[in-house]
C-alpha cells in the first residue's frame, strides 16, 4: 500500500489529474477506497502487479510460448518456427519481430556481453533466415536508440541499415525490413524525400499497416525531424484514408501523445475538442478493428492514458478489461517500470469509477 501511495504522489508532482479527479468525485473516502481495490486487483478481476506481463501489449500465447523455450535454452529454433509460420506482411509478424528483438536487448542490458546469445547465434546458423535478419535489424536499431549521444550511434545504425537491406532481399515482398528501417530513418536524419523514398516501400507492400504508420509518426514528430503540423498532417491523411475495420483512426491520438506539453497547467487540456476528437477517432477504430487485430491492444493502452486524464473512468475501466495483463505499450514503455507506471493509471481509473458509483460487481462483463 505504501508503494502505491508513493507512486500516485509521483504522477502528482508529474502533473497529473488526481487532484481535479478526487474534487470531482464524491469525497476523498471514495478515491482512496478505489485505489485500496486497485491495491487488491481481484475484486475486480485484475492482474496484480507482479504478475504483469512487459513484454507484449496483449495476449499471443505461440510467441509467448516460443519466447520463453529460447531464453530457458537460448536455443534460436523456436522462434525461427514461429516467424516461419508468421504470416509474411501481416501485423503480427511486425509485432513479432518487435518482441522477439525486445527480448534480446531486454537480455543483453541485464547480462552484457552473455544476453541474447541466441540472437547471435541465430545469424551466424542460419544466414539467409528472413525472420533472423529483421529480428536482429530491430535488436541494433533498439540498441543504438538507447542513447543517441554514444559515439557508436551512427555506426550501429548503419550496421542496421545493412542488415535491413539484407532482411530485404531474403523476403521481397514483405514490408517488415522497411518498417525497421524507418527507424534508421528517424536515427540518421534522413532527408524528407529519402525517408518519402523508404515510405513508398513500405506503403507499396502495405499501405494501411498500423504498425508501420506508428514507426513513421516518429520521424514526422517535432522532437525527431518534423513538426507538429507534419505530424498532424500526416496522421490525419491516414485516418481519412483509412478502409472498412483498420486501425488507422487512432492514429491521431498517438500524434496528439507525441506533441503533449512536458507540464500541463491547464485543467480542461484533455478534454479539449482536439484531443476529444482524437479520443473519439480511437475509440472509433477500436470498436470497427476485429477482435484478434495485433495492434488493437497498443491503441486501448493509450485510450487507458488518455480516459483517465480526461476523466473518463467507465471507458478507462472498458479499455482496461480488455488489455490487463500485459502492460509492453506505449505510454507505460517509455517509463522506468512500466508495470508501476500501468498500475497507477489502474489505480485512478478504479478510484474515478467508484466515485461515480460504480463498483466490481456492476463493471461490464
Amino acid at each position: 500500500m505504501e508503494l502505491l501511495i508513493f507512486l500516485i504522489a509521483l504522477v502528482m508532482v508529474g502533473g497529473l489529474i488526481i487532484v481535479p479527479a478526487v474534487r470531482r468525485m464524491r469525497g476523498g473516502r471514495e478515491a482512496v477506497r478505489g485505489a485500496l481495490r486497485a491495491s487488491d486487483p481481484e475484486e475486480y478481476g485484475f492482474v496484480p502487479r507482479e504478475r504483469l506481463d512487459v513484454r507484449l501489449p496483449g495476449p499471443d500465447r505461440p510467441l509467448t510460448e516460443a519466447l520463453e523455450e529460447v531464453q530457458a535454452s537460448q536455443d534460436w529454433q523456436p522462434a525461427a518456427r514461429l516467424l516461419a509460420l508468421t504470416e509474411a506482411g501481416s501485423e503480427l509478424r511486425w509485432q513479432r519481430v518487435q518482441t522477439l528483438a525486445g527480448a534480446a536487448a531486454y537480455e543483453l542490458a541485464r547480462t552484457p556481453g552473455q544476453g541474447g546469445m541466441w540472437l547471435r547465434t541465430w545469424r551466424v546458423a542460419a544466414p539467409k533466415d528472413a525472420g533472423a535478419a529483421a529480428v536482429h535489424a530491430e535488436f541494433l536499431v533498439r540498441q543504438a536508440l538507447l542513447d543517441p549521444a554514444s559515439p557508436d550511434f551512427r555506426m550501429i545504425l548503419e550496421e542496421a541499415r545493412t542488415v535491413c537491406q539484407e532482411a530485404a532481399l531474403l523476403a521481397p515482398g514483405d514490408p517488415v525490413p522497411y518498417i525497421i528501417e524507418l527507424g534508421v530513418a528517424r536515427g540518421l536524419g534522413y532527408r524528407q524525400a529519402d525517408f518519402e523514398e523508404l515510405w513508398s516501400k513500405v506503403t507499396e507492400r502495405a499501405p494501411h499497416h498500423m504498425g508501420a504508420h506508428l514507426a513513421a509518426l516518429h520521424y514526422w514528430c517535432g522532437k525527431w525531424h518534423g513538426s507538429q503540423e507534419l505530424a498532424d498532417a500526416f496522421t490525419h491523411a491516414a485516418a481519412a484514408s483509412a478502409p472498412p475495420k483498420s486501425l488507422l483512426p487512432a492514429l491521431p491520438l498517438f500524434g496528439v501523445f507525441e506533441h503533449l506539453p512536458d507540464v500541463n497547467l491547464v485543467r480542461s487540456l484533455y478534454q479539449s475538442d482536439v484531443i476529444t476528437k482524437a479520443i473519439e477517432g480511437a475509440l472509433y477504430a477500436t470498436h470497427q478493428a476485429p477482435a484478434d487485430h495485433p495492434v488493437l491492444p497498443h491503441v486501448r493502452h493509450l485510450l487507458v492514458w488518455f480516459l483517465v486524464r480526461a476523466e473518463r473512468y467507465a471507458e478507462a475501466m472498458e479499455q482496461l478489461r480488455h488489455v490487463d495483463g500485459h502492460v509492453g505499450a506505449v505510454p507505460w514503455s517509455y517509463g522506468a517500470d512500466p508495470a508501476a507506471e500501468y498500475t497507477v493509471y489502474r489505480a485512478l481509473a478504479v478510484a474515478g469509477w467508484e466515485g461515480h458509483g460504480g463498483s466490481p460487481a456492476t463493471l461490464p462483463r
